[in-house]
């Protein structure tokens, strides 16, 4: 049987994970699935390197989303890809990151076959691993860290996720989409045990141009959020590994400026 990439497959989405950012982080497969797109529908922050790897007279259509303000609701975006599926085209659903992590590809995946229609899922690196790579930044490691979490700092209000034990010692724990909310965000987290000097590092704009990774301590991250001028797209990581970074300490930094100030 053959597989969607098939060109003789007609009618049929392929959703692709893009991956952080870099389109040297795509994936040989996510490759190939773009260069037989007769339509690629695609999130705002994709590169516009990774676009130009579609044919030249394949339709691009962004479906951006920003916090608070959709261009498209998710019901319009499945229809979207729905409507050009039954055309015979071959759409491309194309998503930053992974499908399959805080990227709704389970909702859209649901949604099309719903209708019927062919889907294939071509995962990819997800923002946590692309910008925790870049930063020297491990996961787990033996000596610190057992266990990863990953978390939505929006999804469906800060307030109803129940997230302890996820940080603490000897755990590691992502939080996608918490720029906004970092402050709330270091409240909740030391309201359920974890240290006020539990370390904590942001990646802003992972794998792209302008990225940096900064690091500080949980009590810090909101101040630190605000007065560095964090922007998204950032994750944030919580946990021992932090310290094994490449991720610049500002905490050291304003704590001399303080002191400096001070004298």
């Amino acid at each position: 049987m053959a597989t969607l990439l098939d060109p003789a497959a007609r009618g049929r989405v392929i959703l692709v994970g893009a991956g952080p950012g870099d389109p040297g982080l795509l994936t040989v497969r996510a490759v190939e699935a773009l260069k037989c797109a007769d339509v690629v529908v695609h999130d705002g922050l994709i590169d516009p390197r990774v676009l130009d790897i579609a044919p030249a007279g394949a339709q691009r259509i962004s479906v951006a989303k920003q916090r608070a303000r959709h261009t498209l609701p998710q019901d319009a975006i499945n229809a979207l890809i729905i409507a050009h599926v039954k055309t015979g085209s071959v759409v491309v659903r194309l998503k930053g990151g992974d499908p399959f992590i805080f990227g709704r590809g389970g909702e859209e995946v649901e949604a099309v076959r719903a209708a019927g229609l062919p889907v294939e899922v071509v995962p990819g690196v997800s923002a946590a691993l692309g910008c925790a790579a870049e930063a020297m930044l491990p996961l787990t490691h033996r000596d610190h860290s057992s266990a990863v979490s990953f978390v939505a700092g929006q999804c469906k209000g800060l307030s109803e996720q129940d997230w302890s034990g996820l940080a603490g010692q000897g755990r590691t724990l992502v939080i996608y989409m918490g720029v906004a909310t970092a402050a709330d965000i270091a409240d909740k987290l030391m309201a359920d045990g974890v240290a006020p000097d539990m370390p904590v590092a942001v990646l802003e704009k992972g794998t792209l141009a302008g990225h940096r990774a900064i690091k500080t301590l949980l009590a810090d991250l909101g101040p630190m959020v605000e007065r560095e001028n964090v922007e998204s797209p950032a994750i944030i990581v919580v946990g021992e590994v932090v310290e094994l970074s490449d991720a610049e300490d500002k905490l050291a930094r304003w704590a001399r400026v303080a002191e400096v100030m001070d004298a």
